[in-house]
């Protein structure tokens, strides 16, 4: 096995610590990979002829109990005191915190904790970011000061005027009134008094629906460039200088658009809300939360603009993660005319269309083979949420358990601990990885063709699930040849 250096920094630089040559042999992988993917497309064809998911109309309700806790406002204000304290102490590590990765828990907070910890724990407990988001809870805290300064300018200026008005009468003689023209009913109601001076709150735009989560995808981007691409990403500078960009971005845009903005605009939460919809924990359209089959939550994901775009970000940056250490690829990019950054940004980008394009075209041959339909390409896309899963799980599942815990030991002090090992061997290690990949793929699958039996009709059903598989065989392909290279 070749393990790159154990450096912190060499690790952080791009993302994870590669592993390749690991001990399994590559016959037996693909082999393994494509009679698991045929399998189960035979098992489909043949004995799954109509759609078994409800999306979010299944799930069985967990005690009320359980969801009084859940949705207690106690608990949901300690969950986002919990979100906004970890931000002010990963931004006071990167203020105050040395200029080093091996010293700094700062860096590892934001690559490992959050990038690769957001993967278990939106699968374990839902789209947890929505509620430790700390720009969200920035944003209500700025909100709820901005209306008690609108409140408290009124009263103020009410308050100066009727000290005016007291103080003229009390120098000026009272005069008799004068005579009215009309005089005025008793039993008509009063006329409304004028608002009282001060600025007043203005409404927030609506989202334009066109927008979708292209934010998100665009925000998704610049993260996975900033961890993959940049010359010196675990510096405190650049990190603090894209943490504190980023911020002030959403927080001006949430102020424009209001809290919605954040449920498909922020990156952090779309992404955990992606991976949360295989979670057996969820909520039904009338609000109760239930245990549930993960595939119910993934037949439930909205067919939003800009949906594709983020899963294949996913899929691609974790595409050129996996072939961005490779010898050729470092040569070619140090020895380019562009210059190293630039000719990495190309690949990135390439990485992603790539992905993005294979889709593209199996969706139009799935047009083509089964008749039109409105939305061919958002129709499909949920079922590369589970083959992103797989390769995030086979290519990040060394980093969170290894650099996870040296982050957290980092960030409480303490002296003199021993470097965390990885719980598996070279050999357990391959395994988890070619079956993540490859049960991604199945999974991926079998979401298609219940889609599919959906839509179409039975005869053109099946038909139109063969541009998928091959896809499906496409991307099995390509991500067994990244980890085994």
């Amino acid at each position: 096995m070749v393990l790159h250096p154990a450096g912190p920094l060499t690790v952080l630089a791009h993302g994870i610590g590669s592993q390749h040559d690991l001990p399994i042999s590559p016959f037996y992988a693909f082999a393994g990979a494509f009679t698991a993917l045929f399998v189960s497309f035979l098992a489909l064809g043949l004995l799954w002829s109509a759609s078994r998911f409800r999306g979010d109309r299944s799930g069985l309700a967990l005690p009320a109990g359980i969801q009084r806790v859940a949705d207690a406002p106690a608990t949901r204000t300690a969950l986002r005191g919990l979100g906004l304290a970890a931000a002010l102490a990963v931004l006071l590590h990167l203020l105050l915190g040395p200029d080093d990765p091996a010293r700094n828990p700062a860096p590892g907070a934001v690559y490992v904790l959050l990038w690769v910890g957001l993967v278990p724990a939106s699968l374990l407990l839902g789209p947890v970011w929505r509620l430790l988001n700390p720009l969200r809870t920035l944003h209500r805290l700025l909100a709820r000061l901005s209306q008690r300064l609108r409140t408290a300018r009124p009263a103020t200026a009410l308050a100066a005027g009727a000290a005016a008005t007291a103080a003229a009468n009390s120098r000026s003689p009272r005069r008799p009134s004068p005579h009215l023209a009309v005089v005025p009913d008793p039993s008509s109601p009063e006329p409304p008094l004028p608002p009282p001076p001060g600025p007043k709150a203005r409404p927030h735009r609506p989202l334009p629906a066109r927008l979708g989560q292209w934010p998100a995808a665009a925000g998704l981007f610049a993260f996975t460039w900033l961890e993959l691409v940049s010359p010196d990403p675990a510096s405190t500078t650049t990190l603090l200088i894209a943490l504190t960009g980023y911020a002030a971005v959403q927080l001006l845009l949430a102020a424009r658009y209001g809290e919605g903005w954040f449920d498909d605009a922020d990156a952090f939460e779309a992404y955990s809300a992606l991976l949360a919809r295989l979670s057996p924990l969820g909520r039904r359209s009338d609000g109760r939360l239930v245990l549930r089959n993960p595939f119910h939550g993934l037949d439930a994901t909205p067919e939003r603009p800009g949906l594709v775009a983020t899963v294949c970000v996913l899929l691609g940056s974790t595409a050129y993660d996996g072939f961005s250490d490779n010898p050729s690829w470092i040569n070619a990019i140090q020895t380019s005319p562009l210059g190293r950054t630039s000719a990495a940004t190309l690949g990135l980008l390439g990485a992603i269309a790539l992905v993005a394009t294979l889709y593209c075209l199996c969706a139009a041959l799935t047009r083509l083979v089964c008749g039109p339909h409105p939305g061919p390409l958002t129709a499909f896309a949920h079922s590369l949420v589970p083959i992103a899963l797989g390769y995030l799980v086979a290519h990040y599942f060394s980093l969170l358990v290894t650099e996870g815990p040296r982050t957290v030991i980092m960030a409480v002090g303490t002296d003199n601990a021993p470097e965390p090992l990885s719980p598996l061997g070279p050999g357990g290690l391959a395994a988890l990885q070619v079956i993540a990949v490859v049960t991604g793929h199945v999974l991926g699958v079998i979401a298609a063709h219940d889609r599919s039996v959906r839509l179409f009709p039975p005869a053109k059903a099946v038909a139109g699930q063969l541009p998928m598989l091959a896809l499906m065989i496409t991307y099995t392909v390509g991500g067994l040849s990244l980890l085994l290279n």
